[in-house]
């Protein structure tokens, strides 16, 4: 059986983290999950990883790793947003501007493209699971995923002779 390229690999994480936002926008949309900061957070990081692992997936080797394990920093930030989402932002009905808040605001993709990245709750108002797992469990799990195809990526290296 043939091993995963890294490219295949940093290609499925691209498309998987732009799923991930289409699937957040449907839950908004459709189903009335309104996004907090922490989830407006997660979800700009995911946009920039959708665009940052199809672009690693079109370099070759040094250039390719060399972005990959910038790209990984991304990636823990999602997770630290995760979790501080779920172990302290989703204990809170506070409105005060938290560090979510402060970049939404600086980037001002809130006012741009308000259907996709205003915040329309609080993380103790939009606290929601799917199967029993707390959303931000899911995110946190695509990043960890994200994050290990990152890894294999920047350890492996190209197979052309």
């Amino acid at each position: 059986m043939a091993k995963l390229s890294p490219r295949l690999a940093l290609s499925l994480m691209g498309l998987a983290s732009g799923v991930s936002v289409a699937l957040a926008l449907l839950a908004q949309h459709k189903f009335g999950m309104e996004p907090c900061p922490w989830c407006i957070l997660q979800r700009m990081i995911f946009i920039v990883l959708t665009v940052l692992c199809l672009v690693a997936a079109t370099l070759p080797g040094m250039p390719r790793r060399t972005l990959s394990a910038l790209t990984l920093l991304l990636t823990l930030g999602g997770i630290a947003a995760a979790l501080w989402q779920h172990f302290v932002a989703a204990k809170s009905a506070s409105c005060a501007l938290t560090f979510a808040d402060k970049i939404i605001t600086f980037v001002g993709a809130d006012t741009r493209w308000p259907d996709i990245f205003e915040v329309r709750a609080s993380c103790a108002d939009a606290a929601a699971s799917v199967l029993g797992v707390p959303f931000e469990f899911w995110s946190l799990a695509l990043f960890a995923v994200v994050g290990m195809a990152l890894l294999y990526s920047i350890v492996t290296p190209d197979r052309r002779a």
